[in-house]
């Protein structure tokens, strides 16, 4: 396991590296001065100059990316360039949010898609058809038009959760979870589709495997040979679809929270880009690649758990 693990994080160094690179060299495409923008069009050239030279921005994009990249081995993501607050603080505050928003679609996406999934492959041709076009229409419909749709119905019409806002979990539980209950839907709706018709297909395969059939001959009751047996058997491509969703759901978070105004890092990334605020989108794109990074380790863990033979291979 160790081993797994170990040589999933080596791997990850140069992606970081990469990713952090690459969003650097695009950012400095942006159309834009950050230092006329701090300091407003009534700054003489020589505060113009001085805060250019403080920010490396009279430097080659070469020698700030390794600059920058200096500073974040020494664990410094920078301050933001407007509000002067620390990166690192601004993540923090932020990551809750986005968090809750991933893991809540993808434990929603997960138990739903496979209670459907199994369903449908242990029911008719009829119920399959059905579930083949409901599952295309979940995962068609774009997500800012299903979380425009609660609103409407949920949140304007019967007034059962909040629109838009965010409370901590701190201040009041029970209004933190029903100001993510609309966010977490219309997140995880395609996830659902998508996972429900691999563990469809996955079931369909094992379910006329010849130890399936052994197990029917030998009196096993069939509830037991499903949701025991069976399943276990899918565990490899469904925990793969599961952990390609939650690696989705991540760049999916920034449409979501704006929609429903939520203080996560995907409204921050918006207002940073916007304002062209590097330091802030680098910081953000770091830590966006870290939780894929966790994401694909998690299921290397799972796949060993499942499978002994990767451990092996």
């Amino acid at each position: 396991m160790f081993p797994i693990i170990l040589r999933r994080l080596a791997l990850s160094i140069p992606l970081l590296v990469i990713v952090s690179a690459i969003t650097f060299l695009l950012e400095s495409f942006v159309p834009g001065d950050p230092a006329r923008t701090v300091l407003g069009i009534n700054a003489t050239q020589e505060q113009y100059d001085a805060l250019q030279a403080a920010m490396h921005l009279d430097q080659p994009v070469a020698v700030q990316y390794w600059l920058y990249l200096r500073d974040v081995l020494h664990g410094d993501l920078g301050d933001s360039l407007f509000t002067g607050e620390s990166v690192l603080g601004l993540i923090g505050q932020r990551l809750p949010v986005t968090l809750a928003l991933v893991i809540g679609g993808t434990v929603l996406a997960s138990l739903v898609g496979v209670v459907l999934g199994v369903y449908s492959a242990t029911r008719g041709r009829f119920s399959r058809k059905l579930f083949d076009i409901v599952s295309l229409l979940g995962s068609a419909v774009p997500n800012f038009w299903i979380a425009l749709l609660l609103v409407a119905v949920f949140a304007v019409k019967f007034a059962l959760f909040p629109a838009t806002g965010y409370t901590p979990f701190a201040e009041s539980p029970g209004q933190w979870a029903a100001g993510l209950v609309l966010p977490v839907v219309a997140l995880s709706i395609g996830g659902v589709a998508f996972i429900s018709k691999v563990t469809r297909d996955a079931m369909l395969s094992t379910l006329g495997l010849d130890h399936i059939r052994t197990l029917r001959a030998s009196g096993i009751r069939p509830s037991s040979i499903v949701w025991k047996h069976a399943l276990r058997a899918c565990g490899l491509p469904v925990v793969t679809t599961i952990g390609l969703m939650m690696i989705t759901f991540i760049p999916g978070t920034i449409l979501i929270e704006n929609v429903f105004t939520l203080p996560g890092l995907g409204t921050t990334v918006v207002e940073a880009t916007n304002q062209h605020d590097l330091p802030v989108v680098q910081g953000l794109t770091i830590t966006f690649t870290v939780m894929v990074i966790v994401v694909n380790l998690l299921v290397d863990i799972l796949y060993s758990l499942l499978n002994p033979k990767v451990r092996t291979e």
